[in-house]
């Protein structure tokens, strides 16, 4: 996708490129060969809070901003962002906008695509690994498994307004549940299914960290999973998973990485099963 490529500048030159880069759920491996190529070649980067270092060290070349919008902590706003990215562009720059996952999942994409057309700015969107499937599958989930799940639906935990209409609506069990960005409000979620239906012995699972070393899986039920304690570093993104594919976890098994030696802090609440992966 791409608009304008050889219009001119404003200040004669010729117009950047933007390149929306899906950054996978952590680990570098799990980057496209294409994301990669356009970290390599990037003037500047615009990147999440939750990319990490391992994947900007790839670019190399670029100067870096950090545009982290996580909870509770200062942010730069979403104009902000778009100015930038449009700003390096007309410069002539290679712009990169890096974010966790899939830029179209859940990550505002869409709006800095559309911000990026209506400035005339030639864009591309390469699309990255989403911790909604990848998540669940390094947990040895499958978010999809013949006899239990024929579907699934992605929600995003972090505002209530959001997530209820949609998970209110669903017919109990139907299908798997995976929910992003909903730690903090895994009460609330767990709730919201068990108000319309939802069996509170129902598998639940939280990956934690998915991808990288500090990788960590809680199992349970989704009667249990509001007041869960993970054994995980408090600021770990973070995978929900309900549904009767969670108790698959056990057959399969994860995918293991190294194990951190610092001991890491944990979130609030009552301790629950956990186990690493």
């Amino acid at each position: 996708m791409t608009t304008g490529k050889n219009a001119p500048a404003p200040h004669g030159g010729r117009l950047g490129f933007v390149s929306l880069v899906g950054a996978g759920p952590g680990d570098p491996e799990l980057l496209t060969l294409k994301a990669a190529r356009r970290l390599a070649e990037a003037d500047l980067l615009l990147y999440d809070g939750l990319v990490p270092a391992d994947v900007t060290a790839l670019a190399t070349r670029a100067q870096h901003f950090s545009v982290s919008k996580r909870a509770g902590r200062p942010s730069v706003d979403q104009d902000t962002i778009h100015q930038v990215m449009i700003r390096g562009a007309r410069r002539g720059k290679r712009v990169v906008r890096l974010k966790n996952g899939d830029p179209f999942l859940l990550g505002r994409g869409g709006e800095e695509a559309l911000a990026l057309r209506a400035a005339g700015i030639p864009f591309e969107v390469v699309p990255g690994v989403t911790a909604a499937v990848a998540a669940p599958a390094l947990a040895g989930i499958p978010v999809t498994h013949r006899g239990l799940a024929a579907g699934f639906t992605v929600v995003s935990g972090h505002a209530a307004g959001a997530f209820e209409p949609i998970l209110g609506a669903m017919a109990p069990g139907s299908m798997t549940v995976i929910v992003l960005m909903g730690l903090r409000n895994r009460a609330r979620i767990a709730a919201t299914l068990l108000d319309h239906g939802w069996n509170a012995h129902t598998p639940a699972a939280v990956a934690l960290a998915a991808s990288t070393p500090r990788m960590h899986l809680w199992t349970g039920s989704l009667g249990e999973l509001g007041t869960a304690r993970f054994e995980a570093p408090a600021d770990a993104p973070g995978t929900i998973v309900v549904g009767e594919v969670a108790n698959l976890s056990a057959l399969i098994g994860g995918t293991r990485t190294p194990a951190r030696t610092d001991a890491p802090r944990t979130l609030d609440g009552p301790r629950v099963q956990a186990r690493n992966v």
